[in-house]
């Protein structure tokens, strides 16, 4: 039988779709097509996957190619203009601070689902001291997370410890489970793997309370102000995919294995687990989330830099008061 609650959302829905149908009429996207990166395929690209999948993107005159790629190909599409939107993390305030005018206008995602595993008998961070741990692409999350930790111990990276970098989450997973490093920080599904196969947790940054933006939407400037109506239309898609991964786990568990190709039952529902908790339904972007990697930048030019030079809240705030608001009443604004 149908939970009360499951009922009340579903007459919550029903109630806003002529809403949501007189929104998709009054938007008209400048640019109808985009091209979507992805650093990988994970729980926290379930709403994407299901905004495309579901036509929800369709829904407001918009399709969409999603390609997973490294950070750093990501940010060189969006230089080039051969990606449209690069729904990642920290490599966008990277390729900013070196020069480019790449933005976030939304975050799908702002609490880290990063975990630093050490080999068994490696349970210590003090530990990891002159060893390496296998991460992705430089100045992702992973470096990002190591440093800030590094520092709280008196500790310094490189000096103290290596980080061997990878471009995707995979092949830092199988540098790691060869045995040819001593440590891994990673997210699902590959942390999830990790567990399965009895690795220690070292550091779980979720519990950390550590505010990291991953993944969130990252534009040019120039694109927002060439493609307003078209960002717009994105994020009122991406809304809806939020809501139906929160109300439809069996849908978007089907999703993540078409993409990831992780059968694993226990996996795939540890990590919807893991979505719920991380999912932004307003998908404002926090300030605070921002500083995080702005304080350990590799090079140190993040210091002292304003957060506000990185994001531009007024696109989700508009597609909130107007969609959101309709999609999570009484949770969003």
């Amino acid at each position: 039988m149908m939970g009360f609650k499951s009922m009340l959302r579903g007459m919550v829905w029903l109630m806003a779709l002529s809403v949501f149908d007189a929104n998709a009429q009054a938007v008209k996207p400048e640019k109808k097509e985009l091209d979507i990166a992805v650093a990988a395929f994970a729980h926290t690209t379930m709403p994407l996957l299901i905004a495309h999948e579901a036509g929800y993107f369709n829904k407001y005159g918009i399709s969409v190619n999603i390609s997973a790629v490294s950070a750093a190909v990501a940010v060189q599409g969006l230089i080039s203009r051969k990606i449209d939107i690069y729904q990642g993390g920290s490599a966008a305030m990277m390729a900013t601070l070196a020069g480019a005018d790449i933005i976030y206008v939304a975050a799908g995602v702002d609490k880290s689902s990063l975990i630093l595993f050490g080999q068994k008998g490696v349970t210590t961070f003090e530990s990891l001291r002159g060893k390496t741990v296998a991460t992705t692409s430089p100045g992702a999350f992973g470096e990002i997370a190591m440093r800030g930790t590094a520092r709280k111990y008196g500790m310094e990276i490189p000096k103290d410890i290596k980080l061997m970098f990878h471009g995707t989450p995979a092949q830092a997973h199988s540098t790691f489970t060869t045995g040819n490093s001593d440590a891994m920080i990673n997210t699902p599904p590959q942390a999830d793997m990790a567990k399965q196969g009895g690795f220690p947790v070292i550091i779980d940054y979720y519990k950390e309370g550590l505010k990291i933006i991953g993944p969130g939407t990252a534009v040019t400037r120039e694109f927002t102000q060439k493609n307003p109506n078209t960002v717009k239309a994105f994020l009122m898609g991406l809304l809806e995919g939020v809501r139906r991964a929160i109300d439809d786990e069996a849908y978007a568990s089907k999703l993540e294995s078409k993409y990831s190709k992780i059968t694993d039952a226990k996996i795939l529902t540890d990590n919807y687990q893991q979505g719920l908790r991380v999912w932004n339904k307003d998908m404002t972007v926090d300030p605070a989330a921002i500083r995080t990697v702005l304080e350990d930048t590799p090079d140190g030019k993040g210091k002292g830099v304003d957060p506000k030079r990185f994001y531009d809240n007024s696109f989700i705030q508009a597609v909130n008061r107007d969609h959101g608001s309709k999609l999570f009443p009484g949770e969003v604004k």
